[in-house]
């Protein structure tokens, strides 16, 4: 037999090079079994789950929004047999399409109609109180009385009276005498039931200006559109600051009851406008302001005028001067009062047709109001300077007021021929007022937070890399829970919960889409990944595949060696 000897320093050499083969196929398989996945794991992002699918139904979303109205007819509107054949309720459907290939939403109306039979007749502010006293209507509902054409409770002239609650008084034309079907009767109500609706409640134009920001509007549409580009748009707080400009602290010291006047004067409207948002108010003295343009003076008028076209300048130097409150971002609205110094008194706005504003005054849509305070007939011949001057609240307020029922998007529109309003009261906003507010406030609620929303699936959809965290995930499911809420709470015409839920759905949408979690810097992009990686895993890397690449040709010349010993 043949013997095989080999020496000793060949079995060291043998041994320690299969040592290293094992050592080499050992940290490859530790590298790739264990480092690899834990790499993986530990640098994964990671994105917590989102409803997609129900975000993406938010796209295709009909809008429906009902309103209660409620027909009740007077003793001598329907006879007894008309009587028994009135319908409990009768519903009637009209549809809206408000640009759909821009805000993906359908608004559609329902009205539902109910009756009863009777009612008493008083003068008609006592019959608004008595009736609101007798069955108070809940919010978003209307209350239609039909009163007949011989009843003196509403003046010859009127035919619709609309009052300060959720009620209106209809009379009956003479043109109904010759009507003797009950289908005949409700026929010849239901235009002028429309007519009370879009006065009281809302209407298509309501729903085109609270889109506006996000509906393609034709030239002709523009126009009418201006009291919707004056308004502020939806916010859960507002910050309403009252500025007095003294510029002339030498000549006169005014004295103003400011805070006497917010009580008397503004705080109750914003309190009843309570269910619309919250309000902070404060004041500020500001002495040697200036409007920062020159008025012209009017010889022929014996006095200095502003143009319309120079009211535009007057904002921006003013602005510099007024401060904001930097620990909130809420909109502010601003109101100035500004008193001429003597050497540009008296000052007067006039306007495109180069008429005296009779307020003396003017507003800048979504910013505020400026009012000129005139008081030049306190300096007398004798008058010791600074004069002092008492400023008449009950005036300015009065302005200001109304510039804030404007701002806020309170619509003072024309009513039809025919049609009484009662004034608004000392809350200085009437019940369906605040209805109709509160609709559009809704319906833009809806469409700021579908469209934040939407925009952040596709955003996270984009870029894979984006970490969402759980928070954000707990607001996204947030916001579209209030979002389906609010649509239900409109299609049922709960409004006051459908506003609610609204402001819900876009406070908890703008948390998710301004989190600072979603920030560009906190996220790599790929190149930046392999900037960082390539250093650290390529020394490390670059040995263990030499070493397996030396023992893979090393196999493979074993393999050769012992086939050509076969052979």
């Amino acid at each position: 037999c043949d013997c095989f000897f080999v020496s000793a320093p060949q079995l060291d050499v043998v041994f320690a090079a299969m040592r290293g083969q094992l050592a080499a196929l050992a940290i490859a398989a530790v590298v790739i079994i264990v480092g690899v996945p834990l790499w993986w794991r530990t640098t994964e992002t990671y994105r917590a789950w989102l409803p997609v699918s129900q975000i993406k139904e938010l796209a295709y979303m009909q809008l429906q929004l009902s309103a209660d109205v409620e027909v009740v007819f007077a003793r001598g509107t329907v006879t007894p047999e008309q009587q028994k054949k009135v319908p409990l309720t009768q519903t009637q459907d009209e549809e809206h399409t408000v640009d759909a290939a821009f805000t993906s939403l359908d608004t559609f109306f329902c009205v539902t109609t109910g009756s009863n039979f009777s009612v008493s007749c008083f003068f008609s502010l006592e019959a608004d109180l008595s009736l609101h006293m007798l069955s108070e209507s809940p919010c978003g509902s209307l209350v239609v009385y039909v009163i007949p054409e011989s009843s003196s409770l509403l003046a010859q002239d009127v035919d619709v009276y609309i009052g300060q609650r959720r009620t209106a008084f209809l009379r009956i034309g003479a043109q109904m005498r010759a009507v003797r079907t009950l289908e005949q009767l409700l026929a010849h109500l239901d235009p002028q039931l429309k007519q009370v609706l879009q006065v009281m409640s809302f209407s298509h134009s309501d729903i085109i200006a609270a889109l506006s920001d996000r509906v393609r509007l034709s030239p002709g549409t523009k126009e009418s559109m201006a009291d919707s580009m004056r308004a502020f748009k939806s916010s859960p707080g507002y910050e309403i600051t009252f500025s007095l400009l003294n510029p002339d602290p030498k000549s006169h010291r005014l004295h103003w009851d400011i805070e006497g006047a917010v009580q008397t004067y503004i705080q109750p409207l914003l309190t009843k406008l309570a269910p619309v948002a919250n309000f902070s108010i404060d004041s500020q003295t500001l002495y040697y302001a200036m409007l920062g343009v020159n008025p012209r003076f009017d010889s022929s008028r014996g006095a200095y005028t502003l143009n319309s076209d120079s009211l535009a300048h007057v904002i921006n130097p003013v602005e510099a001067r007024l401060g904001s409150n930097a620990a909130s971002s809420n909109p502010v609205l601003n109101f100035l009062l500004y008193v001429p110094d003597a050497h540009h008194s008296p000052l007067y706005i006039h306007d495109h047709k180069k008429q005296e504003v009779a307020s003396n005054a003017f507003h800048s849509p979504r910013w505020g109001g400026i009012m000129v305070y005139n008081v030049n007939s306190f300096y007398g011949a004798e008058a010791e300077l600074p004069v002092d001057v008492n400023i008449n609240m009950a005036k300015v307020m009065g302005v200001f007021l109304a510039q804030l029922r404007l701002l806020l998007g309170v619509q003072s529109s024309s009513p039809p021929p025919g049609f009484l309003v009662a004034p608004c009261g000392t809350a200085g906003l009437a019940d369906w007022e605040l209805d109709r507010l509160m609709w559009s406030r809704s319906v833009e609620n809806v469409a700021t937070a579908t469209t934040t929303i939407t925009s952040l699936a596709q955003l996270l959809d984009q870029i894979g890399n984006i970490v969402i965290n759980d928070n954000i995930a707990v607001q996204v499911s947030n916001a579209v829970t209030s979002l389906q809420l609010a649509v239900a709470e409109l299609e049922a015409g709960n409004l006051g919960f459908a506003l609610q839920y609204s402001k819900e759905a876009i406070l908890a949408s703008e948390r998710a889409f301004f989190d600072p979690s979603l920030l560009h810097l906190l996220y790599f992009p790929d190149d930046q990944k392999f900037a960082i990686y390539i250093p650290l895993f390529l020394p490390m890397c670059v040995p263990i595949l030499l070493s397996l690449l030396k023992i893979l040709s090393e196999t493979r010349q074993k393999r050769r060696e012992k086939q050509a010993k076969r052979d």
